[in-house]
């Protein structure tokens, strides 16, 4: 099995009964704020998007490359489709000229022709993604590949079950906002996002152990921000609390934990990968590439800055009416929302910065009124700020998800009193009636859902299912006095109360080994 580096997430996989081409990203996301690096543009990829298979984990615009896939993929591509709970990355492909899917059926493996065997996992929560995530496990004559990608499941016995797996591909490196866009003193910005960028390598070596995998490769980041107002989000700095740290970085971080089994593969890279081994060539040294980083980095900088210009020319629609758009927007949606609302409790502010950078138009969407108003000087416990542009561009092309699209930008800032609270990320990832509508759906079937199975660690019994997102507490679960921290994600609870220090919604039941047992769950978690 030959593994292509083709950037970022991206790779082509080819056997000898058939190539599949998996997340290719070219050209810049989220309103020109992520670029992939190392820089994959100028790769051969006429040649590179003439393959037999297509696999697109999922709807963010780091994987999803809607331009490259119309013009460097072929339609003659069988698109290998997630079971997703909507249609939209279907429809999307359809709209770009590809016709053949096959629909992969969630956790069941495929035999395709040649002998060539699949199997994709896909993620249904309004978290995983965009309304969705998935993993492509791939065996041909007994090599077996896992390309996790972004994908967070809350285990990997799935795959190990299928057989001993030669090449684990995941991600890394951060892939979000927080803590670099809050409103914090720099010294607390550091230490959170020290704290993020050790819990994600922690979970990036739970699941390389679940796996022991023979090769281990890192992907899917980290991106590299090439306008000169996000310059400073690039890990070039110095900076510990940096969440963006590249391949490098991670080789160094998992020789600490004795790991020497990392293959790093830079766009152009091949791996010939075997069931006795793996054989790679590069287009240059890795180690030589990544102590030029910072020249690399310049030298993309100034290439494409007409590229960033052209983007931020086309943002302004001065026409448009931002408090009407949001109102005929935003509040049928409020009307038809349970649970997104009630999570979410209160007035969210949007301060909306003019095209002279300095005048301010602030907007509410109050969530308990079921209502988009202008700012009536309330408590609010979130505020946002941004530029007015990038929300007429919004409104404009009536983008249906804000966090696929501002908010993994970067191009705002963020205050908030109290805890993070998810349903305000999750409601802006569904401003349409088939998101909202799965949304509301999935959350009211998991609060119906009583975990009743219990697991002792240390000196406490907790149930055994994260309340967040339902990780096997057994595996990702660590108990430190009187806290319990999931791996997984990184939420925190205190375990004599029950509450969730991370966010807001979600309490864990627990009691100690030598205490009588709790109400039962229902009542402990109401």
């Amino acid at each position: 099995m030959r593994v292509t580096g083709t950037g970022h997430a991206s790779m082509r996989i080819d056997t000898a009964a058939g190539s599949i081409l998996c997340d290719p990203w070219v050209n810049p996301a989220y309103f020109a704020s992520w670029f992939p690096f190392p820089d994959n543009s100028l790769l051969d990829w006429a040649s590179l998007g003439q393959v037999d298979y297509l696999y697109v984990s999922h709807l963010h615009r780091d994987h999803f490359d809607a331009k490259h896939l119309r013009d460097h993929v072929s339609k003659d591509a069988t698109v290998l489709l997630p079971e997703f709970p909507t249609s939209e990355m279907e429809d999307e492909l359809r709209a770009l000229g590809f016709a053949k899917f096959l629909k992969a059926p969630n956790e069941q493996v495929v035999e395709l022709p040649g002998g060539l065997k699949i199997m994709i996992q896909a993620l249904t929560s309004p978290t995983d993604g965009p309304i969705g995530d998935s993993s492509l496990w791939v065996e041909y004559e007994g090599v077996r590949l896992l390309n996790q990608n972004d994908a967070r499941p809350t285990d990997l016995t799935v795959f190990a079950e299928l057989g001993h797996v030669h090449a684990h591909l995941l991600q890394f490196s951060g892939a979000i906002w927080y803590p670099m866009v809050y409103e914090l003193p720099q010294a607390a910005k550091t230490a959170f996002g020290k704290q993020k960028r050790d819990r994600q390598f922690d979970r990036t070596w739970r699941y390389i152990d679940d796996l022991k995998a023979d090769h281990v490769f890192p992907i899917a980041g980290p991106p590299c921000f090439l306008d000169d107002a996000l310059w400073q989000f690039n890990d070039i700095h110095g900076d510990e609390g940096n969440i963006f740290p590249d391949q490098s970085v991670f080789l160094s971080e998992y020789a600490k934990v004795g790991g020497t089994n990392g293959i790093v593969l830079l766009p152009g890279s091949v791996a010939e990968v075997t069931t006795e081994g793996a054989t790679t060539t590069h287009p240059v040294p890795v180690e030589e590439f990544f102590a030029n980083k910072v020249a690399h980095l310049e030298e993309m900088r100034e290439r494409k800055r007409g590229v960033i210009e052209a983007e931020k020319a086309s943002w302004r629609h001065p026409e448009i009416d931002v408090l009407a758009g949001m109102k005929s927007r935003i509040e049928p949606l409020l009307d038809e929302s349970i649970y997104l609302a009630k999570g979410v409790g209160g007035p969210v502010r949007f301060d909306l910065v003019g095209y002279d950078g300095d005048s301010v138009e602030s907007i509410v969407v109050d969530f308990p009124g079921k209502e988009v108003r202008p700012y009536a000087d309330e408590k609010v416990r979130y505020r946002f700020r941004t530029e007015r542009a990038l929300v007429e561009h919004l409104l404009h092309i009536d983008e249906v998800d804000w966090v696929n699209s501002l908010f993994l930008s970067c191009r705002f800032s963020a205050a908030r009193i109290g805890q993070y609270n998810e349903f305000v990320y999750a409601f802006f990832k569904c401003l349409s009636t088939e998101r909202l509508q799965y949304a509301e759906g999935w959350y009211d079937e998991h609060e119906r859902a009583v975990d009743a199975e219990d697991i002792t660690l240390g000196d406490w019994v907790v149930q055994r299912r994260c309340p967040h997102l339902k990780a096997d507490l057994s595996r990702f679960g660590i108990v430190d006095g009187d806290q319990l921290t999931c791996q997984l994600h990184g939420w925190r609870f205190d375990l004599p109360s029950g509450r969730c220090l991370t966010s807001v919604g979600h309490k864990v039941r627990a009691h100690r080994v030598d205490a009588e047992t709790p109400a039962p769950a229902g009542e402990a978690l109401s």
